[in-house]
C-alpha cells in the first residue's frame, strides 16, 4: 500500500498557518475559506466523478463523495481497491486524472500549497525522527510551517498534554512503545492547527490498551470541530469512529452511508454462528437454508443471517441438527465489507 508521506508536506514549507487567536482548546482552526467553513456545516471535500489513472489502470474510477465539516469519515476497502490513492488525492499528494474535487474549498490543481497548509496528516508508517525527543520532534515540525517560536512553544506544550506524553517530552522517541509513537504522530500532524486530518490506518498494530487510548484523542478532536478523514482494515474501529464511511471495491464505491444504515442496508440485525464437524458445514447449510435470509458456509462455520437470532437457533435445534457450538451475535460493519468485497485474499 502507499503511504501519505508526511515528508511531502514537510517539503512543501509554510503555508499561513492560522492565528491561534482563533483557535479552540487545542489551537484547531475552524475558520475557514469557502466550502471549509466551520460549525459543522458544508463540505470540507466534494468529489465528483473523481478519477486517478496509473498508466492504463484505474485506481479511482469516477467516484462521488462529499465529507462534511466536522465530521469523521471513513475510507473502507481491500488492498487495491483505490482508498489511499482517493486520500493523496485529497491531501493534495497526487494530482486527479479526472472529474473534480474541491478540498476546504479550493481546488487541489491550483490551490495545492494553501491546502496543504491546513491538513495534517498520519501516515501509516512512522515517519518520526527517532534520535530526537519527543519535545523535538514536534517543535521542528513546527518550524516547517514557520511559525514563530514563542506561539511554537506553546503549541508544543498543548500537543503534549493533548497525546499525554509531557512525562516523556524529554526523552527520546526511540525507546517509546508503539502506542506512544502514534499519538506523537498524531500530535505532530496536529502541529498547524489543521481543520482537516488526514489518517492512514492509524492504531494498525497496536495493543487494544493503546487503540482505545487513540480512539480517545480522535473523538476529542471530533469534538473540537476537525475534520477527520480515515482508512482502516479494523471494522470495530470504522463503526466506533466514522460518522459516515463509504466501502470501495476495485476503485469504486460499492455501498455509502453511516454505520448503522450500512449495516441495516446490506445485513440482518442478527447473524448465528454454527461449528459443525469440518465436512458437515456444507450439509447443513443446504439443510438449514430456509431458516434465514442469507446462508454463508465457510471452512469453519456457518452463518445464518436473520432478524430473529435466538429463534432461528431454535429452528435450528428442533430439526435435530446439533452444532458443536453456537453463537447469536448482532450484524457488524465486517458482515456488510466481506458481503459487498468477498473474502477471497486480495494482494
Amino acid at each position: 500500500m502507499m503511504r501519505l508521506g508526511d515528508d511531502a508536506l514537510m517539503r512543501q514549507g509554510p503555508g499561513g498557518p492560522s492565528d491561534p487567536s482563533r483557535h479552540g482548546q487545542l489551537g484547531v482552526s475552524t475558520s475557514g475559506q469557502g466550502a471549509g467553513g466551520g460549525g459543522g456545516t458544508g463540505a470540507a471535500v466534494q468529489a465528483r466523478r473523481l478519477t486517478k489513472r496509473f498508466g492504463d489502470f484505474t485506481a479511482v474510477d469516477a467516484v462521488d463523495f462529499d465529507i462534511h465539516v466536522g465530521e469523521a469519515f471513513g475510507f473502507l476497502g481491500a488492498n487495491g481497491a483505490g482508498k489511499t490513492s482517493t486520500m493523496r488525492m485529497i491531501a493534495c499528494l497526487s494530482p486527479i486524472s479526472g472529474g473534480t474535487l474541491q478540498v476546504l474549498g479550493l481546488d487541489p490543481m491550483r490551490d495545492g500549497p494553501q491546502i496543504r497548509s491546513r491538513i495534517g496528516l498520519v501516515p501509516q508508517e512512522d515517519t518520526l525522527d527517532l534520535e530526537l525527543t519527543v519535545r523535538d520532534n514536534l517543535y521542528l515540525y513546527g518550524r516547517y510551517f514557520g511559525l514563530p517560536k514563542k506561539q511554537l512553544r506553546e503549541r508544543v506544550e498543548e500537543l503534549l498534554e493533548f497525546a499525554r506524553l509531557t512525562e516523556r517530552a524529554d526523552e527520546r522517541v526511540d525507546p517509546l512503545s508503539g502506542g506512544m509513537r502514534r499519538r506523537l504522530t498524531i500530535a505532530r500532524a496536529l502541529v498547524s492547527s489543521p481543520s482537516l486530518v488526514i489518517l492512514d490506518e492509524p492504531t494498525t498494530g497496536l495493543d487494544p490498551q493503546a487503540r482505545h487510548l487513540l480512539w480517545d484523542r480522535l473523538y476529542r478532536l471530533k469534538r473540537e470541530g476537525v475534520t477527520l478523514v480515515i482508512t482502516t482494515h479494523y471494522m470495530d474501529e470504522a463503526e466506533q469512529l466514522c460518522d459516515r464511511l463509504v466501502v470501495m471495491d476495485a476503485g469504486r464505491i460499492a455501498a455509502a452511508g453511516s454505520p448503522r444504515e450500512l449495516i441495516e442496508q446490506w445485513s440482518t440485525r442478527e447473524v448465528v454462528e454454527l461449528r459443525f464437524e469440518p465436512e458437515g458445514h456444507q450439509v447443513h447449510g443446504d439443510r438449514l437454508a430456509d431458516l434465514a435470509q442469507r446462508v454463508e458456509v465457510l471452512p469453519d462455520r456457518l452463518l445464518l443471517y436473520t432478524d430473529e437470532g435466538d429463534a432461528t437457533l431454535d429452528a435450528v435445534r428442533s430439526r435435530g441438527a446439533s452444532p458443536i457450538a453456537a453463537l447469536v451475535r448482532r450484524a457488524t460493519l465486517e458482515d456488510v465489507f466481506l458481503h459487498l468485497t468477498g473474502r477471497s485474499l486480495v494482494d
